[in-house]
């Protein structure tokens, strides 16, 4: 039996054979959607054996919500078919761009939040969910700068985002703790401001530190570590404010064996034990 439905892990290629071969006890596995942007071949007849034991989510890094430019439609038609495919039970995307003219950047880059980019995500938003034919979570952003001209907070721009769109959130701890450190807010306070019926899914991982010549320094979102004890005193407040909802931990690069991650998945377990959460 899995040992929470509500707790789960990124899947990621060195961990496919120990999976199928060992089916250990998780809720969930989440896949990044563009991996599996292919007709057919090994890649998704793995993601198919894995997928018969255990619920999927997708999470998406190139549909470019926040670009200017109509959103690629070719993207849009790959990502519904994956979805008929697999029937994932959350799918996301990010609050960011990465597309103009037609090119693709390497990276999320983040938005200014004011109404004009409010009405490009909305409308963005709601052409996805209309042709997908479900509900799309937003991420919140890991950031290292900050817009002058942004008219509203985060947590502003994200709840007026759900109010307009009926979508919902996928609330990256990790990414509030990192922004905060960098921008110096406080992340209880940006917590306490997201409803929690917004919120439908968490991502917990680690982060790294870069210093630079002047002795300054930012956190970088590079999910190559464990979960650190700030961002699990943060999870445990969104707990605690009535977050309790599937949980996933993030580890991207610098890959350990499974049983480290499947030990992060057992930590988070016992945050939500703490809460008393009922599982389904």
């Amino acid at each position: 039996m899995p040992i929470n439905k509500r707790v789960g892990l990124g899947l990621r290629p060195p961990h496919y054979q120990y999976i199928i071969e060992n089916g250990p006890s998780i809720g969930w596995f989440e896949v990044h959607s563009e991996n599996f942007f292919m007709r057919g071949g090994p890649s998704l007849q793995l993601l198919d054996r894995i997928g018969e034991g255990y619920p999927l989510s997708l999470h998406g890094v190139g549909l470019s919500l926040g670009s200017a430019e109509r959103i690629d439609s070719d993207h849009l038609k790959q990502l519904k078919a994956l979805i008929e495919r697999f029937s994932p039970f959350l799918v996301s995307e990010h609050l960011s761009w990465s597309r103009v003219g037609g090119q693709y950047l390497p990276d999320l880059l983040p938005v200014p939040y004011t109404d004009e980019v409010l009405e490009i995500f909305s409308n963005h938003i709601d052409e996805a969910q209309s042709f997908l034919g479900q509900e799309i979570l937003i991420e919140n952003p890991s950031s290292y700068l900050e817009y002058n001209v942004s008219t509203m907070t985060e947590p502003e721009f994200l709840n007026t985002l759900c109010q307009k769109t009926g979508a919902k959130l996928l609330l990256d701890i990790n990414n509030i703790y990192v922004s905060s450190v960098n921008h110096g807010w406080d992340p209880s306070l940006y917590l306490q401001s997201i409803p929690p019926s917004f919120v439908r899914e968490i991502h917990l991982a680690g982060h790294s530190q870069k210093t630079f010549e002047d002795g300054s320094s930012l956190l970088i979102d590079t999910h190559s570590s464990q979960v650190c004890k700030e961002v699990w005193a943060l999870y445990a407040e969104a707990l605690q404010l009535g977050m309790q909802v599937p949980t996933l931990i993030e580890w991207d690069t610098d890959i350990p064996d499974f049983e480290v991650l499947m030990g992060e998945a057992r930590l988070a377990e016992s945050y939500l034990k703490e809460q008393k959460v009922i599982y389904g």
